[in-house]
């Protein structure tokens, strides 16, 4: 009775179930200083992609722990964030409709070292 409750009052408000979007990215990732490396991040989605989804990458430097945006993907085009040390060295690689994420860093540098997420929002 309690879930047949719910489950009214929750279409009567409008809100609709949420489905979950699985993110894979590899566990560690090594460069040399000077090289290139890819940032893979795949997705997977019961869902059909939406003209509105979203990809974010977010650089944490090792030893900090404020993390900083670095990329954003959004309607249907790549946003390298202007301030930083990223800023020239980045490129989108990925496509949303293979459910691929990824970007390539190039020149990596020492301070490169730290923890990158890949965040993927497909609303609704």
């Amino acid at each position: 009775r309690r879930l047949l409750l719910l489950a009214g009052l929750l279409a009567a408000l409008g809100l609709s179930p949420v489905s979950p979007i699985h993110v894979y990215t590899q566990r560690e990732v090594y460069g040399t200083v000077g090289s290139r490396v890819t940032l893979s991040c795949s997705f997977w989605s019961s869902e059909w992609i939406s003209e509105d989804i979203s990809i974010t990458w977010h650089f944490q430097a090792e030893g900090t722990r404020d993390s900083i945006s670095i990329f954003h993907y959004a309607k249907g085009q790549p946003y390298i964030d202007d301030v930083g040390s990223f800023k020239e060295r980045m490129e989108w690689v990925g496509n949303p409709r293979r459910k691929d994420g990824s970007i390539v860093i190039h020149s990596l540098e020492p301070t490169d070292n730290g923890t990158f997420t890949c965040d993927v929002k497909n609303p609704p």
